[in-house]
């Protein structure tokens, strides 16, 4: 595969990091953006010494100011392949939800998502190519109780994805959403620990009954398998794949 520019948003930690670390083996050359900037030069740290080619950079997908200076940060390098990965969770039922919070996580997974794909846009048209990949979730498909504001972010994407789907079909750019149940990770650990608290269960039985008991086979998603499918999504033998949700549930949705 030709080599590509990456950029990763939520790159310092979990999905974000484990990609880009593999991206970069796979000779891709990574930006990774995250909040804390000190966190994405421990990934782009990384992947130097590995002998990759990465830089960092700091992005708060939140903020739109941020997001309309992305293009004069990148000193007009043009960005081949964008990750929308960066996410939070809160789980509380809604009463309890505090409503700042709500906005935060749909600023955060569904705006941030569609300004950052607006703000590369125009660079993936001038040169031919582009391919957008949202990191979404079983709960873009399905629902969970206690998480209303990131299931609500979750099935936007996919909406969001439909639409710059239909404006993009005139070149070689297209838009995806994969869609995993739980990987494990540092923010699935602190969804288990607010889940045993709102429903009244050991954090084992979390794991066993709400997490991997939906799924047939099982077992927490690996980030190797995100990744291997974003290799493929960026080739050119899935240039008429585009506007797909695509479930890696381990079953999952078939019940």
């Amino acid at each position: 595969m030709q080599k590509r520019t990456v950029l990763v948003t939520g790159a310092g930690s979990g999905i974000g990091q484990q990609m880009s670390l593999i991206l970069a083996q796979r000779g891709h050359r990574i930006i990774a953006t995250d909040l804390d900037i000190t966190t994405a030069q421990q990934t782009d740290d990384l992947i130097l010494a590995a002998g990759g080619e990465a830089r960092a950079l700091g992005l708060d997908v939140s903020a739109q100011a941020n997001i309309d200076q992305l293009p004069v940060v990148l000193h007009g390098e043009a960005v081949d392949v964008l990750i929308n990965n960066a996410g939070l969770q809160h789980v509380a039922a809604l009463e309890s939800f505090p409503p700042e919070r709500f906005d935060l996580l749909v600023q955060v997974m569904l705006n941030g998502a569609a300004m950052l794909t607006r703000a590369l846009l125009p660079a993936m048209r001038a040169s031919g190519y582009g391919r957008i990949v949202n990191i979404g979730s079983i709960h873009a498909l399905v629902a969970s109780p206690y998480k209303s504001a990131y299931v609500a972010a979750k099935h936007g994407l996919l909406g969001f994805s439909k639409v710059v789907a239909l404006e993009t079909a005139d070149t070689d750019i297209t838009i995806n959403t994969i869609c995993p149940s739980y990987v494990r990770t540092p923010l699935v650990d602190k969804q288990i620990k607010a889940q045993a608290r709102e429903s009244g269960i050991s954090e084992a039985d979390v794991v066993s009954e709400i997490m991997l008991k939906p799924m047939p086979k099982g077992v927490f998603i690996s980030v190797e398998e995100l990744a291997e499918l974003t290799l493929f999504l960026m080739g050119s033998a899935a240039r008429n794949i585009t506007a797909q949700a695509i479930a890696v549930d381990g079953g999952w949705t078939a019940r």
